[in-house]
C-alpha cells in the first residue's frame, strides 16, 4: 500500500463533488504511478461472453437441423447446408450423429425460417442498440440486451413446435445484434492504447470459440441438450456485467467525472494516474462538442470517413468468400483422399480459427492493423484464384486427382489468413475510428451493414453457384478480395498506438 503522505489531490475536488474525498479517487505521486492490465482483460472476456453466446447461436443450425428435420430425398449423397453468419465463419454441413426427433420435423421451408430469423433479427437489433448505449451507458445495454439470449435459449430448449423456434431465433438475433455493437464499443472505451488492439479481437476470438464448441458437443449430445447448455453462456454474461463498471467515456459524457475516475481507478489500477488519463477523454469530448446529431456522421468529414471504411472493411469480410470456401470443406477434403465425416471437418475448420484468431490478437500489436488486413487479403486472393483455377479443371472433365491436395492446401491458408485478418480485425477498428459523440450510431450503422451483406451473401450464393459455376463464383471473390487489397494500401492509414484524437486528425484530413 501507497502511504497516505504519497496521494495527491483527486481529479474531481475542483468541482466539489461529493465523491471527491473518495480514498480511492486520489492519484499517487508521478514516482509511483502505474497501470495494471488484469482487470482490463478481465472486464473485455465478460462482455465478450456475448461473443461466445452469439457465436453459439451461429453454428447452432449445423447440427440440430439434421436432428429436427423432415425426411428428404437425398441425391448424388449430398447434404443440408446452413446459411453464413456475421463473421464469415459459415456453419458447415454436418451429418446427423443422433437419432432423428420425431417430435419436431422440420420442413425445407421451416428450415430455412429457423435459419435466415436470426439475421433479420440482429438487423434491426443493432440500430436501436446505439441509441440505447447512449441513453443508459455501455454497461446497462449489455445487460438489458442479454436478456433476450436468456429468453431465446428457454424458448428453443423446450420448444415442441415450429412457432417456438421461430420466436427462440428471431429473439437470439436481437441480441446476436446488439453484442455486435456493444461488446466493441464497451471495449474500445475501457482500454489503454497500448493493448487496444488485442482487446479489439477478442470478440472474434471468443465468437469462434462458441461456434467450435456447437461443432464439438453438438457432435455428441441431442440438439435439446446442447440448447440448454447454451443458455449458461448467457447467465454467466448477466452475473458478470454485475461486477464491471461502466465505461470512463460514457461516465466523462455524461458529466459524472468522479464516477469516471473511479472506473478508471477499478479498470488500470489503483495507481494509475486517472487525472492524466480523465483530461484525454475530457479533451477528446470537448473537441465533438455537445451529442451529435444522425446527420453529423455524413456532414462531418471525420466521422464520415470513418464510416466509409469502417462498412467498407465489414464489405470485404463478407465478400472474401469465406462461406464459399466452407461450404466446399468436405468436398475439398475428399478430393485430398480424405474419408474424414463432415462433423470431424468442422471441428478441424473450427480449431483452425481458433488457434489463428488466438495468434492474430497476439500479433496485432507488433504487425499493425494495416499490415495484418494486407496480408490478409492478398493470400487470400491467391487461394481463391487456384481454387477457381481448380474447379474450372474438374468441372471440365480434367484429371485433378493428382492435385487433391492443393485445394486442401489453399483452404487451410485461406482460413489461417482469413482468421488473423479479416475475421477480428474490422471488428477492432470499428471501435477505433469514431470519437464518443458519433460512435453508438457509427457502429450500429456498421453492424446493420454487416448484416446486411450477410443476407447477400447467404442468398445469392447459390444462385451464383448455379448460374456462374464453382470456378466464376471463386474468382469473383477473388476479385473483390483484390479490391480490398488495394482499398486498404491506398485509403487506410494504421491506427496502431494512435490516440482517438490522432486518429480523428488523420481521418479529417488534417
Amino acid at each position: 500500500m501507497v502511504a497516505t503522505e504519497d496521494i495527491k489531490k483527486t481529479v474531481s475536488q475542483e468541482d466539489n463533488d461529493g465523491m471527491s474525498h473518495n480514498p480511492m479517487l486520489y492519484d499517487p505521486l508521478d514516482g509511483v504511478v502505474k497501470t495494471s492490465k488484469t482487470r482490463q482483460y478481465i472486464a473485455a472476456l465478460i462482455i465478450c461472453l456475448g461473443a461466445v453466446a452469439a457465436g453459439t447461436a451461429l453454428a447452432w443450425t449445423s447440427p440440430v437441423l439434421p436432428q429436427i428435420s423432415a425426411p428428404v430425398v437425398q441425391y448424388n449423397n449430398s447434404t443440408i447446408v446452413t446459411p453464413s453468419n456475421s463473421t464469415g465463419n459459415e456453419t458447415s454441413p454436418i451429418s446427423p450423429p443422433l437419432p432423428h426427433d420425431d417430435q419436431l420435423q422440420l420442413t425445407v421451408a421451416q428450415q430455412t425460417w429457423v435459419s435466415s430469423l436470426l439475421a433479420i433479427g440482429a438487423f434491426l437489433g443493432a440500430l436501436p442498440t446505439g441509441y440505447i448505449a447512449d441513453a443508459i451507458g455501455r454497461r446497462y445495454t449489455a445487460m438489458a440486451m442479454d436478456v433476450p439470449f436468456i429468453l431465446a435459449w428457454l424458448s428453443i430448449s423446450f420448444a415442441k413446435s415450429a412457432g417456438w423456434l421461430y420466436f427462440g431465433r428471431f429473439l437470439i438475433g436481437i441480441s446476436t445484434g446488439s453484442f455486435c455493437v456493444v461488446a466493441p464499443m464497451y471495449i474500445s472505451e475501457i482500454a489503454e492504447t497500448s493493448i487496444r488492439g488485442t482487446l479489439g479481437t477478442l470478440f472474434q476470438l471468443l465468437l469462434t470459440m462458441g461456434i467450435l464448441f456447437i461443432y464439438v458437443v453438438g457432435s455428441m449430445v441431442s440438439w435439446t441438450t446442447l440448447s440448454i447448455l447454451c443458455l449458461f453462456v448467457p447467465i454467466a454474461l448477466l452475473l458478470g456485467m454485475v461486477m464491471l463498471p461502466e465505461t470512463p467515456v460514457y461516465l466523462l459524457k455524461k458529466g459524472r467525472r468522479a464516477e469516471a475516475a473511479l472506473s478508471l481507478k477499478w479498470l488500470w489500477g489503483r495507481y494509475c494516474d486517472s487525472r492524466s488519463a480523465i483530461q484525454v477523454i475530457q479533451n477528446d469530448l470537448d473537441q465533438t462538442g455537445a451529442d451529435a446529431s444522425f446527420l453529423d456522421l455524413f456532414t462531418n468529414r471525420g466521422a464520415r470517413n470513418g464510416l466509409i471504411i469502417s462498412i467498407l472493411l465489414m464489405f470485404f469480410q463478407q465478400f472474401s468468400g469465406i462461406n464459399a470456401v466452407i461450404f466446399y470443406t468436405e468436398s475439398i477434403f475428399k478430393s485430398a483422399g480424405s474419408s474424414l465425416d463432415a462433423s470431424i471437418c468442422s471441428i478441424i475448420v473450427g480449431v483452425v480459427q481458433v488457434i489463428m484468431t488466438l495468434t492474430s490478437s497476439l500479433l496485432i500489436e507488433r504487425a499493425g492493423r494495416k499490415m495484418l488486413l494486407l496480408f490478409s487479403s492478398t493470400v487470400m486472393t491467391i487461394c481463391l484464384a487456384i481454387l477457381g483455377a481448380y474447379f474450372d479443371m474438374k468441372d471440365s472433365g480434367k484429371d485433378v486427382s493428382h492435385i487433391g491436395w492443393l485445394p486442401l492446401l489453399c483452404m487451410v491458408l485461406f482460413i489461417i489468413t482469413f482468421s488473423v485478418g479479416y475475421g477480428p480485425i474490422p471488428w477492432l477498428m470499428m471501435g477505433e475510428l469514431f470519437m464518443p459523440d458519433v460512435r453508438a450510431t457509427a457502429v450500429a450503422l456498421t453492424v446493420m451493414a454487416n448484416w446486411l451483406c450477410v443476407f447477400v451473401v447467404t442468398k445469392c450464393f447459390g444462385i451464383m453457384i448455379t448460374e456462374w459455376g464453382s470456378d466464376i463464383t471463386f474468382w469473383f471473390f477473388a476479385g473483390c478480395m483484390a479490391l480490398a487489397t488495394v482499398y486498404v494500401a491506398v485509403a487506410v492509414v494504421e491506427t496502431k498506438g494512435r490516440s482517438s484524437s490522432q486518429i480523428q486528425t488523420w481521418l479529417s484530413g488534417h
